[in-house]
C-alpha cells in the first residue's frame, strides 16, 4: 500500500494545501478528504493520481479545507463518465448527515448534466457509527471521533498483510475510540504546532493538539509508526526538523512529519 501525501495545511494555509491524502493499491486510490478547492487537481496531477483510478472517496466532516475540492472532483470526473471516459462508478463515503450537503454544494456549483450521475454512477454511501466496507479489496471500519464542533469519523483499514492502518481525523484522539484504534501499526494524527508554540498558535482553543500531545498518545498506545499533519505553516521550511525534534522527546516509534506530495510505503 502507497500513502501519497497530498497536503499536510490547516484550513488556512496559503503556500501549503489542506489536509488531505490517499492511499493506493494496483493502481486504484482511496482519496481521504479533498481540501478546499481546485488544487485538488494540481496535486492528484503532481503525484500521478489520474482521476480515472479513482473510484473511492471519504470525506471525514463538512468543513470547508475537507470538503470543497470533492466538488472539483465531481464535475471533472461526472465530465469524463459523459465523455466516456471513466469506467465504472465513483464511490463517496461519509456520515449519514454529509450526503445532503455535498449534494446540494454540487448541484449549485455544477451543471445538471454531472449532476445526473447521482445515485447511478456516482454513489453516495452513508455511513454510521462501526460500520464496514471494503475499500481496495480491505475491510475498513469508520466511526464517529465524537468531535465537539462539527460530526466527523475516522477509519481503520486492515491491509492484505494484516497491517492495520488509522486515521482519527482532524482533532485529538478521543480514548472513546479506544476498541477502533487500537492494535494500529500506523496513526495519521493532527498536530497543529509544537507544544513550544502553543501560546502563540492556541491549537486547543480550536480543539486541536501539540506535537507532544500527539506523539504522547502514540507512545501510550504502543504505535509503531506516527504520521504528524494538519499544521501550521510558519515553519514550512524547517517544520520536518523542529517537529522531529520536539516529537522525539514523547515518541521512540517510526515518526513521520510529512511534506506536500510525499510518498510512503505503508
Amino acid at each position: 500500500m502507497r500513502l501519497t501525501i497530498l497536503g499536510t495545511g490547516n484550513a488556512t494555509v496559503t503556500q501549503l494545501y489542506n489536509t488531505c491524502f490517499a492511499l493506493s493499491e494496483e493502481g486504484q486510490h482511496f482519496l481521504v478528504d479533498c481540501g478546499g478547492g481546485n488544487r485538488i487537481l494540481s496535486v492528484l496531477k503532481e503525484t500521478n493520481l489520474p482521476l480515472e483510478d479513482i473510484h473511492d472517496i471519504f470525506i471525514t466532516h463538512e468543513h470547508a479545507d475537507h470538503i470543497l475540492g470533492v466538488v472539483w472532483l465531481i464535475r471533472l470526473i461526472g465530465t469524463k463518465m459523459n465523455q466516456g471516459a471513466y469506467e465504472g462508478n465513483l464511490r463517496i463515503y461519509c456520515h449519514s448527515d454529509l450526503v445532503e450537503t455535498i449534494q446540494t454544494l454540487s448541484k449549485l456549483t455544477t451543471q445538471k448534466k454531472v449532476c445526473k450521475h447521482f445515485n447511478e454512477r456516482i454513489l453516495f454511501i452513508p455511513l454510521e457509527h462501526g460500520d464496514k466496507k471494503q475499500v481496495l479489496g480491505n475491510e475498513v471500519t469508520f466511526f464517529d471521533i465524537m468531535s465537539t464542533k462539527a460530526k466527523q469519523y475516522g477509519f481503520t483499514m486492515i491491509l492484505k498483510d494484516g497491517t492495520k492502518f488509522t486515521c482519527v481525523g482532524d482533532e485529538p484522539y478521543n480514548e472513546a475510540d479506544y476498541e477502533f484504534v487500537k492494535g494500529s501499526d500506523w496513526l495519521m494524527h493532527e498536530a497543529f504546532c509544537l507544544f513550544g508554540e502553543a501560546d502563540k498558535f492556541k491549537p486547543y482553543e480550536k480543539h486541536h493538539s501539540t506535537v507532544k500531545e500527539a506523539c504522547q498518545l502514540a507512545e501510550e498506545l504502543k504505535i509503531p509508526n506516527l504520521v504528524l499533519y494538519h499544521t501550521e505553516e510558519t515553519h514550512r521550511k524547517e517544520r520536518k526538523e523542529l517537529y522531529t525534534a520536539e516529537g522525539r522527546q514523547y515518541y521512540s516509534g517510526k515518526l513521520y512529519v510529512p511534506d506536500d506530495l510525499e510518498v510512503f510505503e505503508v
